[in-house]
C-alpha cells in the first residue's frame, strides 16, 4: 500500500496516529489492556512489550506511532496517538475487539482524520473497520530491516511459530493426528477411525463449519449461578454417554460380525442416539443466556440450529438403521420426508417470531453495521411483510437487505 503524504492544510484538523495490535500481543505479554491513548501511555506500553519480547514487531509499530506523534507535534499539528488491540483468536473476534476499542478512543479524542501505522500484515481486515469510523489521511508502513534479508527468514518463521494461532496449526494438528493413530492402535480399531476423523475435520475446516462452531462458544457462560447451567451440564453428560454407547456398540458388534461397514454403522448409531439431545440441551442453554442479555436476536439463530439438528438426526439415524437392516428402504424415504417437514416447520416458525420481534423495534434512521463493525449506512425503510430493509449508504446509494440477516438491534443494527 503506498504511503500518503501530509499537507499543510491538515494542521487545522484533529489527527489521531493509530497503531493496531491485531493478535493482542500487548496483553498476552505485558498484561496491558487496550486501548492505549496518549504519548506517555503508548511509550510505556511499547517499552514493556519490547522488554518482554525484543523481537515482537508490534512494539516497533507503537514506537513508530510515538515518533510520528513527536514529529507532527513539533510541526504544529493538533495530534494524539493511540494503540488498539484485537484478539489472539484473530478473525471475527479480533475485528470486533478492534472495532469496540476504536469507538472508545474516538469518544475520548474526537479525531477528524487518522494516520494508520501498520506492518501491512492485517490491512485487509483492519482498514474497513477504521475507514467506517474516521477518515484515513495517511498510511505509514513499518518494515523491519532485518526481515528484508533472506538469511534471517528462518528466525522470522521461528518467531511466528511462537504465536498461538500459528502454533495450533503447525504443532497442534499433527499432534492430534499422532495421538489419534496411537489410541486407535491401542484399542485395536484400525486406521479407519483416525482417517475418518481427519476427513471430518478437514471437511469442517474447508466449508467453514469450524468457525461456526467456535463462534457459537463465544460468551459461553458455564456458571452455576445461571439457569442455563443445568442444560450445559446435562449436555456434557449426554455427550459422554453418546461416546460410551458408540464404543460399546462397536466393540460388541465386532465380536459377533466381521462386516466392517456394519460394525461402524452400529457404533455410529449408538453415538447419534443421544448426541442430538446433547446438542439441543446446549442450544437451549444458549437461548436462555442470550435472552438474559441484549443479544436476544441470537436466540432465533439457535432456534434454526435446533431445527437443523432434528433434521440431521432423523436422516442419519434412519440411514444407519437401513444399512444395518433394521428398516426397509421405503421406511428410510418416509422418515426423510418427515424430517424435512419438521425442520421446515420449525424454520418457518422461527422466521415468523423473529420478524415479529423486529416489528417491535424502532429500526428507521438507525446506523447499520456488519459483524466486524464496518459501517454500511443508515436504515431508511423496512418492509416486514416482504422481509426486506433498505439501507442508505454515505455515498448516496441504497442497498436492500433481507431482514433475516439481522443479528442484533440495540442503538445500532448489526447484520451478518
Amino acid at each position: 500500500m503506498p504511503e500518503l503524504r501530509m499537507s499543510n492544510k491538515d494542521k487545522s484538523q484533529r489527527l489521531l496516529i493509530l497503531a493496531v495490535d491485531m493478535d493482542n500481543d500487548l496483553f498476552r505479554k505485558t498484561k496491558i489492556s487496550g486501548p492505549v491513548l496518549g504519548r506517555t501511555q503508548n511509550l510505556n506500553a511499547a517499552n514493556q512489550l519490547i522488554l518482554a519480547d525484543p523481537e515482537d514487531t508490534d512494539s516497533n509499530n507503537m514506537f513508530q506511532a510515538v515518533k510520528l506523534y513527536d514529529d507532527l507535534k513539533k510541526e504544529g499539528y493538533n495530534v494524539n496517538v493511540a494503540t488498539v488491540t484485537g484478539s489472539e483468536l484473530e478473525g471475527y473476534d479480533a475485528g470486533r475487539e478492534v472495532s469496540r476499542q476504536l469507538d472508545l478512543v474516538l469518544k475520548q479524542y474526537r479525531a477528524d482524520a487518522c494516520i494508520f501505522v501498520t506492518d501491512g500484515a492485517s490491512d485487509e481486515q483492519v482498514l474497513p473497520i477504521i475507514q467506517s469510523r474516521v477518515k484515513i489521511n495517511s498510511v505509514k508502513i513499518v518494515t523491519m530491516k532485518q526481515a528484508e534479508k533472506l538469511e534471517n527468514t528462518y528466525f522470522v518463521i521461528l518467531e511466528k511459530l511462537k504465536e498461538p494461532h500459528y502454533a495450533r496449526i503447525v504443532f497442534g494438528i499433527p499432534a492430534v493426528l499422532l495421538l489419534l493413530f496411537a489410541i486407535s492402535y491401542a484399542v485395536g480399531t484400525g486406521w479407519e477411525v483416525p482417517v475418518g476423523l481427519i476427513g471430518i475435520y478437514l471437511a469442517m475446516k474447508g466449508f467453514g463449519i469450524e468457525n461456526i462452531i467456535l463462534g457459537s462458544f463465544n460468551g459461553f457462560g458455564f456458571s452455576i449461578d445461571r439457569m442455563s447451567f443445568a442444560f450445559y451440564l446435562s449436555a456434557i453428560i449426554f455427550f459422554l454417554a453418546s461416546i460410551f454407547i458408540a464404543f460399546n456398540n462397536f466393540s460388541t458388534q465386532s465380536q459377533i460380525s466381521s462386516n466392517v461397514l456394519s460394525n461402524y454403522a452400529y457404533g455410529a448409531e449408538g453415538f447419534i442416539l443421544l448426541m442430538p439431545i446433547s446438542l439441543i440441551l446446549y442450544l437451549v442453554g444458549r437461548i436462555i443466556d442470550v435472552k438474559g442479555s441484549r443479544y436476544i436476536f441470537r436466540s432465533f439463530k439457535y432456534g434454526n440450529y435446533i431445527s437443523s439438528s432434528i433434521i440431521l438426526w432423523i436422516m442419519m439415524y434412519s440411514f444407519l438403521a437401513w444399512i444395518i437392516g433394521q428398516i426397509y428402504f421405503s421406511e428410510l424415504i418416509n422418515y426423510t420426508i418427515i424430517a424435512l417437514v419438521i425442520g421446515i416447520g420449525i424454520s418457518i416458525a422461527t422466521t415468523i417470531f423473529k420478524r415479529r420481534a423486529i416489528m417491535g423495534k424502532r429500526i428507521k434512521d438507525k446506523l447499520v453495521i456488519n459483524e466486524l463493525g464496518a459501517l454500511i449506512g443508515k436504515a431508511s425503510k423496512v418492509d416486514v411483510k416482504r422481509g426486506v430493509m433498505q439501507v442508505n449508504t454515505s455515498f448516496g446509494n441504497s442497498i436492500v437487505y433481507n431482514i433475516d440477516r439481522v443479528v442484533d438491534i440495540t442503538d445500532k443494527i448489526i447484520i451478518k
